[in-house]
């Protein structure tokens, strides 16, 4: 791992920039915590994010879905089934949710 001294944040190839381009959405991260490491389907998921609108979670699953953190199975039935999972890069932010989980158990009240 670089030097934090050598990481500048202005930098638009800053490694911490980038990652929060990719998980700093207000939703991104209860997403990816909820998809786990399991397949869940749309309407689920939605279940299970109590505040999110329907066009917010259809675009945070979109942006997830372009990024290469989750995978969306569309299968040709009636009613149509969707269907997500994390990929193996996704699967990497998990730790990240659990240190999150973690600091926010010790420190907030």
């Amino acid at each position: 791992m670089e030097e934090k001294s050598k990481i500048n944040p202005s930098d638009e190839n800053c490694p911490v920039r980038r990652t929060l381009g990719l998980l700093g959405g207000k939703w991104t991260l209860l997403i990816v915590y909820q998809i786990n490491d399991r397949v869940i389907r749309y309407g689920e998921l939605k279940r299970m994010i109590p505040g999110i609108s329907e066009k917010m979670l259809i675009q945070e699953l979109n942006a997830l879905v372009k990024n290469k953190l989750v995978s969306k199975t569309a299968y040709p039935e009636i009613p149509p089934r969707v269907e997500y999972s994390l990929t193996k890069t996704g699967l990497k932010a998990l730790p990240i949710v659990d240190k999150l989980a973690s600091y926010g158990l010790e420190n907030l009240v």
